[in-house]
């Protein structure tokens, strides 16, 4: 339980901080992961990113001023980080459907997005199969592209790049190429902060046993202890779910803890729509 400990502080810190200039490198600090794993993390428990959260916040709170306070709506703009009024009321307008100047007279109704408590689901109503495995480092090709983590470019940029590839041929291509012991096609995500902040790289890959020449680039995977999931359904639906059980259901109550390194999501032959299409999610755990 003491990740989601961890995961609650980060989320006070957001709170006690709302009207400074948050960081996603600071809150992640708070939990003791990186950036990368904090937003992933943050994201499949809420469905939001963490930035929409901070935005969420701010705006229930500046309407709460708007109407309790005879503040100007210029101050309160500046006080929840808009550059102008003029941003603040577009964003104000977006969320609550009015704008600031008819809170002001008491015309229209508010949307108030509450502080968030992290509440952890330990029921496991849903049994879950999972196999944990010792794997050496591997190789796997394929094709990649960067997403930024932070304002939620790979939530809309992942699927459409998964659309991409099932088009125009290069998924058939893969299942051709895999000669690995990982039977399928793969989705992997990759933390790049290091090198590029608030950047990941997700592929879209295949594990070869190495001696094979192909027109893709390749990337190696390390070593690791893995914790293996199996996922019954139609896509993306099953293995969404399965993602959140092992977030709020799973890590808390196994005695795990995730491993920085990348995460793969295991794609077999077959119609992903099916009823009983069979994919995986694999997680590096220590």
């Amino acid at each position: 339980m003491a990740w989601i400990e961890s995961l609650q502080k980060a989320i006070d810190y957001m709170e006690e901080h709302l009207i400074d200039d948050l960081s996603i490198e600071n809150i992640a600090k708070q939990a003791n992961v990186s950036a990368f794993h904090f937003q992933r993390t943050f994201t499949i428990l809420t469905d939001i990113t963490v930035g929409e959260y901070i935005r969420r916040r701010r705006l229930t709170l500046a309407a709460q001023e708007l109407s309790s306070k005879n503040e100007k709506i210029i101050n309160l703009a500046f006080k929840y980080g808009y550059d102008t009024p003029e941003a603040f009321t577009k964003a104000f307008r977006r969320q609550h459907g009015v704008s600031p100047s008819h809170v002001r007279k008491g015309l229209g109704e508010l949307k108030s997005y509450n502080r968030m408590i992290i509440q952890v689901n330990l029921k496991g109503v849903d049994p879950m199969n999972y196999r944990v495995v010792e794997k050496k480092a591997f190789k796997v090709v394929g094709v990649k592209r960067a997403y930024s983590f932070e304002n939620g470019e790979n939530l809309t940029g992942i699927p459409k790049f998964w659309d991409d590839v099932n088009t125009d041929g290069t998924c058939d291509q893969l299942f051709e190429l895999n000669t690995g012991q990982i039977k399928g096609v793969l989705g992997v995500c990759v933390d790049q902060s290091a090198l590029k902040p608030k950047t990941m790289d997700y592929w879209v890959a295949t594990e070869v046993d190495g001696k094979e020449e192909t027109p893709f680039d390749s990337l190696d995977i390390p070593a690791a202890k893995w914790a293996v999931f199996e996922v019954h359904g139609p896509m993306p639906g099953a293995i969404q779910k399965v993602w959140q059980q092992v977030f709020s259901e799973w890590f808390p109550s196994s005695g795990y803890e995730h491993a920085e390194g990348p995460e793969l999501e295991v794609y077999s032959p077959g119609n992903p729509s099916d009823a009983n299409y069979y994919s995986e999610v694999w997680i590096p755990v220590k």
